[in-house]
């Protein structure tokens, strides 16, 4: 499933406390949906868990994935980065046959099975 960096957790800890969550309940809201130039875009934000969603709890952070996300998702490796012209949260996902040039959206390698 999915695996966050050190720099992912430290960052997503720091989100969730600016935006006054519960990190015993909140956490990051981690999904796939249409969109996007390549396709698929990812979707991110901080939210408590849904009905269905599989809960990946890591170092102190906890990250849901939506039952039609997690195909697309399994292996992938979420970071935080911080760098001269972009900074935020990047995954890196083996499922992507190609990401367009931001890194928000992509193709999948192959059709999800739902």
């Amino acid at each position: 499933m999915l695996q966050p960096t050190a720099s992912a957790v430290a960052h997503l800890k720091e989100l969730i406390a600016s935006r006054g969550a519960d990190p015993a309940v909140d956490g990051l809201r981690l999904g796939v949906e249409r969109g996007g130039c390549a396709g698929l875009q990812y979707a991110m934000k901080v939210g408590s868990p849904q009905d269905g969603d599989t809960v990946i709890e890591h170092d102190g952070v906890r990250l849901f994935i939506p039952a039609d996300s997690v195909d697309f998702l399994k292996g992938a490796r979420l970071d935080y980065t911080d760098s001269l012209n972009d900074a935020g949260f990047k995954i890196e996902n083996p499922n992507a046959a190609r990401s367009c040039g931001c890194g928000t959206s992509f193709e999948p390698a192959a059709p999800a099975a739902h």
